[in-house]
């Protein structure tokens, strides 16, 4: 019988190790019993910024030099570089140099595309470089589903498309603009694919922050194993411009955490 892997409570936007240490701390002090759950310690970066094109976003993401020291060698670190590319710039050797330099010195254990279907290349790329030991989250935000007309059993057979390369999927219709997940919206996509694939791990995002985490609360008590992201909702001005008011991301840790039988 095949498992799934390991869920976590997700924070996207850290730009230091600094800020990675506390919320390491944190969590371990928020975890209860013997809960499985790590930190995704989540960095942006984009086919732009690694390749020093101008964007709105080159000061918004760490610089990609920076990028290794961000991840640590923590037990409850699940270290994961978000790569972004919307536009289909990325090549595999373009996913190779990002590896190469990510790797450098800091403990890379995922990376999470943020593309509309990437092709499986790409995936294949991390499996290859790594030998299997990075895990692949395949985004699938509001224009993926929109590809597949919203359509669950549509999105299912094109996750099937990627074989055994895809190691979690992520829902989220907001794509790190903060606006609140409608819970009833996802939960028959979350369903297709756990009854589909029983050795992918199933995240969901939207608007989860400090004062929303009951958002997801109809989906914890279906599917207690999954797994959440947090990011626009982490600053005042629900820009994902601005840095993460990290007293905000604290208080959604404690609660996100809370959440989980």
């Amino acid at each position: 019988m095949e498992t799934r892997p390991i869920p976590y409570i997700g924070i996207t936007d850290f730009m230091t190790a600094a800020e990675a240490r506390v919320m390491l701390r944190s969590f371990g002090e928020y975890r209860t019993g013997k809960d499985p759950r790590k930190l995704m310690v989540g960095v942006m970066m984009s086919w732009k910024t690694f390749n020093g094109v101008s964007s709105r976003f080159t000061e918004a993401f760490p610089n990609k030099f920076a990028v290794p020291s961000i991840f640590l060698d923590h037990p409850l670190a699940f270290n994961t570089l978000h790569y972004a590319d919307y536009d289909d710039f990325s090549s595999p050797h373009d996913i190779s140099m990002m590896l190469y330099v990510c790797r450098q010195g800091g403990r890379l254990d995922a990376v999470q595309f943020d593309m509309i279907w990437p092709h499986p290349s790409l995936l294949k790329q991390v499996k290859d470089d790594s030998n299997g030991a990075i895990k692949n989250v395949l985004q699938i935000g509001a224009n993926a589903l929109a590809v597949e007309a919203d359509d669950p059993v549509r999105v299912c057979e094109r996750i099937a498309q990627y074989g055994d390369l895809v190691d979690y999927v992520l829902l989220d219709k907001s794509m790190g603009q903060g606006r609140g997940m409608d819970a009833q919206v996802l939960l028959p996509f979350v369903r297709a694919i756990a009854t589909s694939f029983s050795a992918i791990g199933i995240a969901v995002a939207g608007g989860l922050g400090p004062t929303t985490t009951h958002l997801v609360e109809p989906i914890v008590q279906e599917f207690p194993w999954i797994s959440i992201d947090a990011q626009g909702q982490l600053r005042l001005s629900r820009s994902a411009l601005d840095p993460i008011d990290w007293s905000m991301a604290q208080a959604y840790l404690e609660k996100a955490s809370r959440i989980f039988p």
